[in-house]
């Protein structure tokens, strides 16, 4: 036959669960503009256009747009932001990328995983996969904002990925598990949406000052307290009303405490009575 043949594509044919709307890359500090343009294409590659930056060293930038090739259109949408903190603010799943074994072990997923859990997660919410700098990847301060980590299972012997590279293997599962899905499947819905990113720090925010106030927590001495607190709440993930009563919960306390505090300052600042000599 002559002529070329058009293929029927799964993901044109039935509409699926997932967003691909809803779904989002950060690149978080990016050394080298090059890279930048060649994680779009990685994305656009995949169908994902929505690029978050944060603080990229050199952006916008003619090397972006020359490796971007045909992704030029990924590169005029990106979002540059200065904190990783404003990428991810109204997302409810937060994976980050890591390539070494932290102190305190984290919820890890292996990039199947990681493109199943993102792709089902994102017929309800924000989700972002965030790759961290070329050369040393993310801090722990990063990672510690990211609900998980995955890790991608290179050759022991030479295990360095590229960005692009790394950008490309977990589309590259993200859209696999589109096409999974492309027959339909059951997806569970909750009553409540997840609870975003920024509101999850708001959290711990306010719970460091409670543990502070109520003699738990010394920030001078942390001992890791509040970043096993916050592996404790990455496994949970819990809903916004879940979080609302979290919050709910310190409050009260801090209240309890602030009562308790004013009843013993207002005993010493009394006169002392009693039944001395002549009383």
């Amino acid at each position: 036959m002559g002529g070329s043949a058009t293929l029927h594509h799964p993901l044109r044919a039935k509409a699926m669960p997932g967003n691909f709307a809803n779904l989002r890359v950060v690149l978080v500090n990016t050394s080298h503009p090059g890279n930048i343009g060649a994680a779009a294409r990685a994305m656009k590659n995949m169908g994902l256009d929505r690029l978050y930056l944060v603080e990229p060293r050199e952006f916008p930038a003619p090397r972006a747009l020359w490796r971007a090739a045909g992704a030029t259109d990924v590169l005029a949408r990106a979002v540059v932001v200065a904190s990783l903190a404003e990428a991810i603010a109204d997302c409810g799943l937060v994976i980050g990328t890591s390539a070494r074994e932290r102190r305190i072990p984290w919820p890890l997923l292996d990039p199947r995983e990681c493109g199943q859990r993102a792709w089902r997660e994102s017929a309800q919410h924000q989700v972002a996969l965030v790759f961290g700098r070329e050369d040393r990847g993310l801090t722990n301060d990063e990672l510690a904002q990211c609900g998980f980590h995955v890790h991608i299972p290179a050759n022991p012997e030479y295990s360095s990925l590229n960005l692009a590279a790394a950008v490309q293997v977990l589309t590259y599962e993200l859209r696999m598990a589109a096409l999974g899905d492309a027959g339909g499947s059951v997806t569970q819905t909750w009553d409540v949406p997840r609870a975003r990113a920024e509101d999850i720090e708001h959290y711990f925010e306010h719970l460091e000052r409670v543990l502070v106030e109520i003699g738990f927590h010394d920030p001078a001495n942390p001992r890791q307290t509040m970043a096993r607190l916050r592996r404790l709440l990455a496994r949970i993930r819990p809903d916004r009303m879940e979080l609302s009563i979290l919050r709910g919960v310190l409050t009260a306390m801090q209240n309890f405490v602030w009562r308790a505090r004013s009843a013993e300052r207002e005993r010493a600042a009394a006169p002392a009575t009693g039944d001395g000599p002549g009383g």
